[in-house]
């Protein structure tokens, strides 16, 4: 039996619908400025304050147009309801995010699409910034982006073993900003240099996550899983960040950069300036090229709170598995945690098959015995100080 027995026709051509609208988009590399490396070469030098640039757009309103003509209330299932309705508004928050790149307008509609900060969010960043000591300045080899391009492809490699048609491409972009996956491809900002130390984590984080994710949910009945349900990223960055931990490459210089985030994101929506939020991320011990890399991550375009949901996601995925809860139904597609149990019940209904991907990481002894050591008491700080 196929899913265009159990799911009508009509609506899985919404599904795909959708799904190629949103992926159609490239929101992220939108709102990244296209001028980062002469930005952060003048900020450093002499704390000239940037003047963010950004490639061409594609009017929105034929984007607008098309998913105006999308009929989500066409759609009897409650479960499909309530994924497409909630996927067809984000992708409209997102297109009214680019009519009004770079304004004060785009602040506001991001509040919306990624929320704001917590209280208790902030504290938890507070808190690993002051009970993380600060680690000592990196030494020994770094990989540039070129090395590290490599290291993506030989760890798609293993993947490619697994399924063939595997379409992933991996680009050195000046528009990127670190190393991100944009539509399952990895993308890599010119100016990066990993430690050795970090390759694998990073690795785990992009490609066992994002990448497989992307994959796994592209190979499924509704494709929507493959461009990410709503509100997806903070539950896809917070696994992400778990499978560093899993792969044994959670650092506590990485947690404090996760919780400097939050504070940057913070201070941005409290007003402070570019060059007063990259002081405060220095004052905190962040090295000061980091520090603008993690600045401009928050102000670009406006105004993006989304570099707070790792944190957030990660908390929130460690209550999820210190609970009993299972990993396995979020290697179906990107997900947030509150679909899970929409995805399950697609999946017991026979519309969902199994990943077609597993994570490389779990098949090792290691990553599983972390995994069973995680309790409902369990903290990102325990992250790093126990023993694995």
């Amino acid at each position: 039996m196929t899913a265009t027995d159990l799911v009508r026709p009509e609506d899985l051509a919404i599904d795909h619908e959708l799904a190629d609208t949103a992926s159609s988009i490239g929101f992220l590399l939108a709102v990244t400025p296209d001028n980062l490396i002469e930005s952060r070469r003048r900020f450093l030098e002499d704390g000239t304050p940037p003047t963010f640039t950004y490639s061409s757009l594609e009017d929105p309103a034929v984007l607008e147009a098309r998913l105006a003509a999308i009929a989500t209330d066409t759609v009897d299932d409650p479960a499909l309801a309530h994924l497409f309705t909630a996927k067809r508004r984000e992708i409209e928050l997102q297109l009214q995010m680019l009519r009004v790149r770079g304004s004060d307008e785009f602040f506001g509609l991001s509040l919306q699409l990624y929320g704001s900060v917590t209280p208790a969010l902030v504290g938890d960043a507070e808190s690993l910034l002051d009970r993380v000591p600060r680690p000592p300045r990196e030494r020994g080899p770094r990989l540039d982006a070129e090395a590290f391009a490599r290291r993506v492809e030989a760890e798609l490699d293993h993947y490619r073993s697994h399924h063939i048609g595997l379409d992933v491409v991996v680009e050195i972009r000046d528009d990127s900003s670190g190393v991100m996956v944009s539509n399952g491809n990895v993308l890599i900002a010119p100016t990066v240099a990993v430690p050795e130390g970090r390759v694998d984590g990073l690795l785990q984080h992009e490609v066992g996550t994002h990448v497989v994710t992307h994959v796994n949910g592209a190979n499924q009945p509704l494709r929507l899983l493959g461009a990410g349900l709503a509100d997806y990223d903070e539950t896809q960055e917070g696994l992400a960040v778990f499978a560093e931990y899993l792969a044994g490459g959670l650092t506590a210089r990485r947690l404090r950069q996760l919780a400097a985030r939050v504070i940057a994101v913070h201070q941005m929506i409290d007003g402070e300036t570019f060059s007063a939020v990259h002081a405060a991320l220095a004052d905190c011990g962040v090295a000061r090229a980091e520090a603008f890399t993690i600045t401009a991550r928050v102000f670009r375009s406006g105004g993006l709170t989304k570099d707070a949901v790792y944190l957030r996601g990660l908390r929130n995925v460690i209550t999820h598995v210190g609970s009993g809860g299972s990993l396995d139904g979020l290697w179906l597609g990107k997900m947030a945690l509150t679909d899970l149990p929409h995805i399950e019940d697609l999946r017991d209904r026979g519309v969902l098959h199994d990943p077609l991907l597993r994570p490389r990481y779990l098949d090792d002894p290691a990553p599983q015995r972390r995994l069973a050591g995680i309790t409902s008491s369990t903290t990102p700080i325990d992250l790093i100080v126990r023993p694995s």
